[in-house]
């Protein structure tokens, strides 16, 4: 008989990469989290409305409350990154609420643009929306610090 290891003992939610619910985990990564999410069904929205309208037949826009809650949880995303950890909370505040915003009402602009340009296909409009969210929001593949330069 074999003694239990940690992997033996591991939770649930340890198995699938959740982080225990403390007061910092919750502000820091289960809201980011959740707005993520909440990005990730923006971009459906977006592309395809018609998509989102059949999921949710009681509502007839969400729109609205999924660009505040990806903008919330992204604002707290970059409230809490550690090199920003010196700067007065409130300037802090005013830096994730404005890279937020940005970040949110930027990518609808984008994916209005990008809707315009594609053939008229709510299967293709949705792929391209979630290809290009998902290209905004995963970490560059070059080493931090590098500077990149995109020749046309």
């Amino acid at each position: 008989m074999t003694t239990p290891t940690k992997d033996d003992n591991c939770t649930i939610c340890e198995k699938i990469g959740l982080r225990p619910f403390t007061k910092e985990n919750i502000f820091y990564y289960y809201i980011p989290l959740n707005g993520l999410l909440s990005y990730g069904a923006l971009c459906v929205n977006v592309m395809n409305p018609a998509l989102v309208a059949k999921m949710l037949p009681g509502k007839k826009d969400a729109t609205n409350v999924l660009l505040w809650s990806s903008v919330a949880g992204g604002a707290f995303y970059v409230y809490g990154r550690p090199h920003l950890r010196h700067v007065p909370t409130f300037q802090r505040g005013l830096y994730a609420i404005m890279a937020a915003g940005l970040w949110g009402m930027g990518s609808v602009l984008g994916w209005a643009v990008l809707k315009s340009l594609i053939p008229k296909d709510n299967g293709l409009a949705t792929m391209a929306g979630l290809v290009v969210g998902v290209g905004i929001v995963k970490k560059p593949p070059f080493p931090q610090g590098t500077i990149m330069v995109f020749y046309v």
